[in-house]
């Protein structure tokens, strides 16, 4: 590892960067994706306005994530990862739709949320002593927000559809990632070989993988889908993340798998969302049938998203098949070694193991289901509405420009070259960021199109196409047109995140503050009545000063008409300003000379004070 530099009086802290191959592929890639949504956004935007906004927070974000992925201390990444959240904030709402701005909301809140409790794991860490689970599990916290991990997973589905489309690839293909390098870091680097730790990462996966691949399979909006389909890929991550974690330097096969299929993630989602972002252009719709058709006759646009949708679901001579493939074998070692009895402290059985297999089997599937009902709906089937459909037909060249067109070839092109050459290909992109995982290079070189690797992804495609003529055709299907089967009070953040934040956590706030400030100003009374109880005395002075008397004479004058002569004799104790501040709030029963009245005053005198210091630096 080549460090690059250190700004030690920046944030306290200091910021420190460095570069190693891991670190180098996930830069290039970002440039990368960066340049093909770039080249994509002119024609996506030209009839939206505030497109100097987008491009603006489309250029910080990029500093910001490149900052992420060259960042040596995870304080470094902290910095750049909150940088990154509220600029990408702007993409979400950048139409400022109710929909998108209350996509954008829980987008911010997910993420603001996942920062603060990220940064108390930091500040644990930094202090030291502390319990290494629940340092790593807050930090881990922060970075599963990002990348979408259960059940922080639902800003994914509801901002990637409002998000234009070249900010949605960018945030399901690399903001992702993002959180997934945090990951990495902790699991890896920390955490390597912690039996606890990586059977959390492996359940936490499994759970992620298969509800993304359920709400994708349920859902009849093409953005919506990829979305959904984006929290299943990272959970297949998350799954090698776990198997890894396990083996420690004996899982080099599952480190390599999460590494490559991090990387194919996020060059299929770049492809995948560019050419659904073609649709909505074209159309400003996303429901399937309403959609449906539109790609009948338009080659590119076709060939691209098959490339895209037979990457991502593993079909052989794809680059998808490669790294799931590795997950496969590195799910099927760990068995092997628990069966041997390797694996010390072993958590979950083999029965539990084989279980975990046939869910990502079965997960794998679903992708392909998915995907082929995509496919189907935009590029096979037709329009129920004839007009509709000669309209779609009548788009044949005109449907995108030349740049976009350049993008989308860009983007799908290295899908079947790295499949059918893995070993040339994605094996060098393995090695190169193993030292990164500590993982051990491969002493022999994965024969990918062995039968017995081939077997789990035709496995796999034989489940897609029942699920597909089982489930999609018969079951999600009805009249000829796709219905949402999915039970809209399923929600997790309608039912349970925002009535929680909005509604019981400030309830319970308020009544334990109620009860604070009851019980002080209740305490005050006690004394005042008992111990130090109040009565007039001929020689006490008199409340305030002559400009806090002035104002209550005045405001005594313009709400009550008093004068001097008609107000309590000036032996009372009661202060003027505080029995006007008392009369104005008698409904509220706060009582003269309270803790609440004495907390204005001081603060007044503060503000004054803070006034007064200011006034010296100007």
């Amino acid at each position: 590892m080549n460090g690059l530099m250190s700004l030690n009086s920046i944030c306290g802290e200091g910021l420190s960067f460095t570069i190693d191959g891991f670190r180098a592929i996930y830069v290039i890639i970002a440039i990368f994706m960066w340049a093909m949504t770039l080249l994509m956004s002119p024609e996506y935007l030209k009839h939206y306005k505030n497109k100097s906004r987008y491009y603006i927070f489309f250029a910080i974000t990029f500093f910001a994530l490149i900052g992420v992925f060259l960042s040596s201390t995870l304080f470094t990444t902290f910095i750049f990862f909150e940088i990154m959240s509220f600029t990408s904030y702007v993409w979400v709402a950048f139409d400022e739709r109710k929909e998108s701005l209350r996509a954008a909301s829980t987008y911010l809140a997910v993420a603001v949320i996942g920062g603060l409790v990220m940064l108390m794991g930091l500040f644990l860490l930094t202090n030291g002593g502390y319990n290494k689970y629940l340092t790593c599990g807050l930090i881990f916290f922060g970075f599963a927000a990002k990348a979408g991990v259960y059940p922080l997973h639902i800003w994914l589905p509801k901002a990637h559809p409002v998000a234009p489309a070249p900010a949605s690839a960018l945030l399901s293909g690399i903001l992702t990632k993002s959180g997934i390098y945090g990951i990495l870091i902790l699991s890896f680097q920390m955490m390597l070989g912690d039996i606890n730790w990586g059977t959390a990462m492996l359940i936490f996966g499994v759970i992620t993988m298969f509800l993304g691949a359920v709400l994708a399979l349920f859902s009849i909006d093409l953005k919506r889908t990829l979305a959904c389909s984006s929290v299943s890929q990272i959970g297949f991550i998350m799954v090698g993340v776990g198997i890894g974690t396990m083996l420690a330097h004996h899982g080099a096969i599952a480190m390599r798998g999460t590494m490559l299929h991090m990387v194919n993630h996020s060059l299929f989602k770049l492809c995948l969302f560019m050419a659904a972002g073609v649709v909505f252009m074209n159309l400003h719709k996303l429901d399937l049938n309403e959609i449906r058709g539109f790609g009948r006759n338009k080659t590119l646009l076709k060939v691209v998203f098959a490339s895209g949708a037979l990457g991502i679901g593993c079909i052989p001579l794809f680059s998808g098949y490669v790294s799931k493939t590795l997950l496969h074998e590195g799910i099927l070692e760990y068995i092997e070694l628990v069966e041997e009895g390797h694996v010390e402290g072993a958590l979950l059985g083999v029965g539990v193991m084989k279980g975990i297999e046939w869910l990502f089997i079965f997960s794998g599937g679903c992708t392909v289901a998915y995907m082929i009902k995509l496919f189907m709906a935009v590029f096979v089937e037709k329009n129920k509405d004839a007009k509709v459909q000669a309209e779609y037909d009548e788009k044949k060249s005109t449907y995108m420009g030349p740049k976009t067109r350049i993008a989308l070839a860009l983007s799908a092109v290295a899908f079947p070259v790295m499949g059918i050459l893995p070993g040339m290909t994605m094996d060098k992109l393995a090695d190169l960021g193993s030292p990164f995982m500590n993982a051990e290079l491969l002493e022999h070189s994965v024969d990918y199109f062995a039968f017995s690797n081939l077997k789990g992804g035709l496995m796999s495609i034989a489940i897609g196409a029942l699920v597909y003529i089982c489930i999609i055709k018969n079951f999600m299907m009805k009249d000829g047109e796709y219905v949402d089967r999915w039970p809209s009070k399923v929600d997790i953040e309608n039912a349970i995140y925002r009535p929680l934040l909005l509604k019981v956590l400030p309830a319970v706030g308020i009544f334990f503050a109620r009860i604070c400030d009851s019980l002080v100003d209740g305490t005050v009374v006690i004394l005042r009545k008992t111990l130090y109880s109040d009565r007039r005395i001929p020689r006490e002075y008199v409340e305030g000063n002559a400009v806090t008397h002035a104002i209550g004479d005045r405001l005594d004058k313009i709400h009550y008409g008093l004068t001097k002569e008609d107000r309590e004799p000036s032996h009372s104790y009661e202060h003027r300003l505080a029995r006007w501040y008392k009369s104005m709030n008698e409904n509220q029963n706060i009582i003269s000379r309270s803790l609440s009245f004495g907390l204005v005053l001081a603060s007044m005198g503060l503000l004054f004070t803070l006034v007064y210091l200011l006034s010296f630096l100007v």
